[in-house]
């Protein structure tokens, strides 16, 4: 029984994937260098000048695949009089004067960028994580972060974002607002199903072994 509902999350996930699909079909490729410019004088303070963040409860940015990036900070912004899909004050205020191509400029300019790898500060923590990221838990009905994430954490672009070395803190906040229903887009209902059925210590686990995966 429990194995069906697993599955049964499993074809909700690839769904949901068709869907964004779609969506990340209409991005077309940015300007890299024009990117750059906009990272470094207006991005570079939370996520650094390369993409690769300092501050934990800021996500790394470096070698995120760029349709992803792209689409989350289209996410940030209101617009039309329609209230923003993802809600962050903060970055609501940062996209407010980015166009679209300025979005796809960045996108295009973090993907290219190198990733520094991090360990994870907590080793009984992290393996504790590793088996819920690789084999899921089956009695709890959550799938393994590794079908959707891949086994490295590269993702599967241009639907499920590369986590590998994310910031713990970061990855952490992220499923909690899943669970809590603030944060609604990029698949929500896959991510809140999964958080839901996930204990706090196991997405401090999860998360603690993301930080330190490559």
């Amino acid at each position: 029984m429990q194995g069906m509902k697993v599955a049964s999350n499993m074809a909700i996930l690839v769904m949901l994937a068709a869907s964004t699909q779609i969506f990340a079909e209409t991005i077309t490729r940015g300007d890299a260098a024009k990117g750059q410019q906009i990272a470094t004088q207006v991005c570079a303070g939370c996520h650094n000048a390369d993409g690769n963040s300092v501050i934990p409860t800021n996500p790394s940015l470096a070698g995120q695949h760029a349709e992803y990036t792209t689409k989350q900070l289209m996410n940030f912004k209101a617009q039309d009089g329609k209230p923003a899909s993802r809600n962050s004050p903060i970055m609501g205020a940062m996209v407010m004067a980015l166009s679209p191509d300025d979005m796809k400029n960045l996108g295009a300019y973090y993907a290219q960028q190198t990733p520094k790898p991090r360990g994870a500060k907590d080793k009984s923590l992290a393996q504790q994580g590793e088996k819920v990221y690789r084999g899921g838990n089956i009695d709890a009905s959550v799938p393994a972060c590794a079908s959707c994430h891949s086994p490295n954490g590269a993702g599967i672009p241009p639907v499920y974002p590369r986590i590998a070395g994310q910031h713990a803190e970061y990855t952490l906040a992220q499923l909690r607002a899943f669970r809590k229903e603030e944060r609604t887009n990029d698949n929500n209902q896959v991510m809140h199903m999964i958080a839901t059925h996930m204990s706090e210590k196991e997405m401090q686990a999860v998360a603690e072994f993301i930080s330190g995966l490559r």
